[in-house]
């Protein structure tokens, strides 16, 4: 379950941002959208879900992106670039896109995830020197590295180049972790700090090479697995293609999956059933198969919409993985080609206690004025992120951070999305092309290259 997601210095947002799905203690109603979890007799409250409003370049993306980056460098356990980049979000893999552009010194980027998992509280943090913008020859090394769990101190890696030794490492409670740690461990916890001290690299981290490799395996097993398969991070929704895993068959073979067929049914498939052809040398295919028409079976992108493609092969599968295993599913722009009676019903299936029955989460940043609605979410669940004209970078709040009172307050059950467009809760602009569609059309006039056809 995310809890909390800190960044700094991240492309737009220059100053630290909190990403927060904390539960506002004195927001009331909707309260089928909580979810809830004891860690050592304390019950904490989440969010099941968050959408996520803001103008064009704003810094939306950026957040998701931030989100996938993070994950990134911790799975390939360094800071370095890579060519083997899973998606889109070029900084994933590029690191020297990820620096403020317009930082006049070399800030070091900061992250910092917290979720549960396992029934422990998992606090992350790392701070490192990545350059200035584009700067990619810059000497990259690790800052600071820390690990807490259960509000415990785990371990706190440091560097600081104005001491006699400039990096150092120290171990705090491992009695926190004490069922995840190998029985010879315990009787030398100093010799195996001196050991991972002397092994520190400036760019890779700590956590998934020396205290996986000394200390324990089983917690950042815990942390990769969850972050590998739980923490479902997509940058850019309209290119994401999930294709199921099929073994390679001896001859042409067609599968249907039939929660996937009657899904696709509901949201308005076209065709008569849908599923995919697997080839022996080929990736699997999306298609539609028509009834009484000689088995006639073709790619379902010449025939259903782009919508029911998409749906098809991104939208059903993510929610479904992340409601299946209690995961987190945080995408930009997720609702695009997708009708809002549709996204609706998924987002009330992560509300539904009967189906959301594994703590599954649902981020995601939209432009559709439709879900600034109180009956769908809670005010904590309603963030912003603007850019305002002159200001330094993106900034992120939500609309449960203003106040029930007063002129500027937000009361229950007022009509959040006519709020919206009257500039109350900001992260909105003004927008007029007309002047420059006019400039541009008189500009091509003037030289000639528009002509009177009538």
């Amino acid at each position: 379950m995310l809890l909390e997601f800190k960044i700094k210095n991240y492309k737009s947002f220059t100053t630290e941002t909190c990403f927060s799905m904390f539960a506002a203690p004195k927001q009331h109603g909707l309260n089928y959208s909580i979810l809830k979890e004891s860690i050592n007799k304390k019950t904490i409250r989440a969010l099941s879900s968050t959408v996520i409003y803001g103008p064009n370049a704003s810094g939306k993306t950026n957040l998701i992106g931030a989100m996938e980056t993070l994950k990134s460098i911790i799975l390939r356990g360094n800071i370095k670039n890579t060519e083997t980049g899973r998606t889109h979000n070029i900084a994933s893999s590029l690191l020297e896109l990820i620096p403020n552009r317009d930082a006049n010194m070399n800030e070091p980027v900061e992250f910092t995830l917290k979720f549960t998992e396992c029934g422990l509280l998992f606090e992350y943090f790392l701070s490192v020197n990545l350059g200035r913008f584009m700067e990619s020859a810059a000497e990259r090394r690790i800052i600071e590295e820390s690990l807490s769990v259960n509000q415990q101190n785990v371990f706190l890696r440091k560097y600081s180049p104005e001491e006699p030794k400039a990096e150092k490492l120290t171990t705090g409670f491992l009695g926190v972790i004490s069922d995840f740690l190998p029985n010879e461990l315990c009787d030398n916890i100093t010799g195996a700090q001196k050991l991972a001290e002397g092994n520190l690299n400036p760019k890779e981290l700590f956590l998934t090479n020396g205290f996986k490799n000394i200390f324990s395996q089983k917690i950042v097993n815990i942390i990769t697995d969850w972050l590998e398969k739980k923490f479902i991070t997509i940058y850019r929704a309209d290119v994401t293609e999930l294709l199921p895993e099929i073994s390679t068959p001896a001859k042409d073979t067609v599968y249907v999956d039939n929660m996937l067929n009657k899904a696709v049914k509901i949201f308005g498939l076209g065709g008569d059933e849908i599923g995919y052809i697997k080839t022996e040398d080929k990736p699997a295919v999306l298609s539609s198969a028509f009834e009484g028409k000689k088995n006639v079976i073709i790619p379902a992108e010449l025939f259903e919409s782009y919508g029911t493609v998409r749906f098809a092969k991104v939208i059903y599968p993510l929610v479904f993985n992340a409601l299946s295993n209690g995961g987190v599913l945080a995408a930009d722009e997720f609702d695009a080609s997708i009708h809002p009676m549709a996204l609706m019903s998924i987002i009330n299936a992560f509300h539904n206690d009967e189906i959301n029955i594994n703590g599954a989460q649902l981020i995601f940043n939209t432009h559709n004025p439709v879900f600034l609605n109180s009956n769908l979410f809670r005010r904590d669940e309603i963030k912003f992120v603007d850019r305002e004209e002159g200001a330094e970078g993106s900034i992120l709040y939500s609309l449960a951070d203003f106040k029930t009172v007063g002129r500027a307050g937000v009361r229950k059950g007022e009509n959040y999305q006519k709020n919206y467009f009257i500039s109350k809760y900001g992260a909105i602009r003004d927008i007029d092309f007309s002047t420059i569609f006019k400039e541009a059309l008189q500009h091509k006039a003037e030289a000639g290259q528009i002509h009177d056809i009538s």
